[in-house]
């Protein structure tokens, strides 16, 4: 999408992953059985979500509401963790899918992971 108009947060490069990642889980999702609409689909995507939407939501804070918006974004990672297990374990999802979620999630976490301690070396 092209804009006029941007925002600091969407420089960042964890943002975009995260983004990318929500838009991932949602074409994922998809596949999942009708039942599983306001049940195991809507807590991946909403986790999913979560993430970019808390690097978004604290980047205009003081450091110590973005860290604790990354630490939220951080658990949204790891619950994403136990939604594609869970996909994974109904056969709603591949192994090899499952896997690829698993690597997206890791470098994710990691990702949010050295930026809080950025910033907390920054605030030092």
């Amino acid at each position: 999408m092209s804009s006029n108009y941007h925002f600091a947060f969407e420089k960042l490069d964890v943002y975009t992953k995260s983004i990318d990642f929500g838009e991932h889980v949602q074409v994922q999702i998809k596949q999942f059985p009708k039942e599983e609409l306001y049940a195991l689909s809507s807590q991946y995507r909403r986790a999913a979500d979560s993430i970019a939407l808390n690097i978004a939501e604290g980047y205009s804070g003081s450091d110590a509401q973005f860290i604790k918006h990354l630490n939220i974004a951080i658990y949204s990672a790891n619950e994403c963790v136990v939604c594609s297990t869970k996909a994974r374990r109904r056969l709603y999802i591949s192994d090899q899918e499952d896997e690829e979620n698993r690597m997206l999630i890791s470098e994710l976490t990691k990702m949010l992971s050295s930026f809080r301690k950025y910033i907390r070396n920054k605030t030092s």
